[in-house]
Order: C-alpha cells, then structure tokens, then sequence
C-alpha cells in the first residue's frame, strides 16, 4: 500500500543521538535514513513512500538517549494529513499531541494483519468523516 509520509524530527543538541540514524541500517525495524536540515535547532527529516517501511520508527526513537527528551518533537504528515501532527515525549513515550481544530480518524481495525497498521488520518475537525472512518482507535498495533 502506497502512503508516503514526511517526518521531521527537531530535538536540541541531539546530534551525537541522531548521528546513527542518518546512515542506512538493516537491523532496524523501519528502513531509510534521516537527512539533516539546515536549521539553527537540531532537525532532520525522511521521506517514506509505503506504510511498511516505516514500522518500528517511534518506537524507536523513544528508545535513544535524548539530552532533553521532553524537548523532542516528531512533526509526521501523512500524504492524506490536512497538516503535519505532532508528536512529544510523555513518559518515554512519543504521543500525538492533539491539535486545535483537527482530530485523528481511524479506519477500522483489518481482519487479518497482512498488511501494516494504518496511522488514520488527521482532518480538519469541520470536515466531513470519511465512509468507514471514526475518531476511535480499532487496530491496536502501533502505526509507526
């Protein structure tokens, strides 16, 4: 299933943590590799173009040794997205932060696990909900 996806890590001071992250890995459960961005704050940014790569990506994360993890954010749009979501460190774990406006649907949960938790969409909240769609989470496996 095609759904490219943008994500986009800032955390300060963090490039000893994210250094590893920028080479390729096979022993990851997510593939690809972050780019650094130009900016004064620590970012970098990797572009997924289907769902299953991606599988394992905040799990991960939650797992390094952040110099401030309650300064970490994990900015993710989804090719279906109104805008990019937000995800911070609560308790060592990356949790979408709701945004003013916007709610997250789910489609329902698949009958088998064939293919990779899908993430839902995050929609404007005027915006009609989409044929098979609700604000609850089915699936419980984890969509990143």
């Amino acid at each position: 299933m095609s759904r490219i996806a943008q994500v986009i890590v800032l955390a300060p001071y963090a490039d000893e943590v994210m250094d590893p992250l920028t080479r390729p890995d096979p022993s990851r459960t997510w593939q690809g590799h972050f780019t650094p961005l130009d900016t004064f704050v620590g970012g970098w940014m990797i572009e997924f173009d289907r769902m299953r790569p991606r599988e394992g990506l905040l799990r991960h994360l939650e797992t390094l040794a952040w110099p401030n993890p309650g300064s970490v954010q994990v900015l993710i749009h989804d090719e279906e997205d109104d805008c990019f979501g937000l995800w911070m460190m609560q308790a060592g774990v990356l949790s979408e932060v709701p945004l003013p406006g916007h709610r997250r649907l789910h489609p329902p949960e698949p009958a088998t696990h064939e293919y990779p938790p899908d993430p839902g969409l995050l929609w404007r909240a005027e915006s009609t909900i989409p044929t098979n769609y609700s604000a609850e989470r089915t699936d419980p496996r984890p969509a990143w």
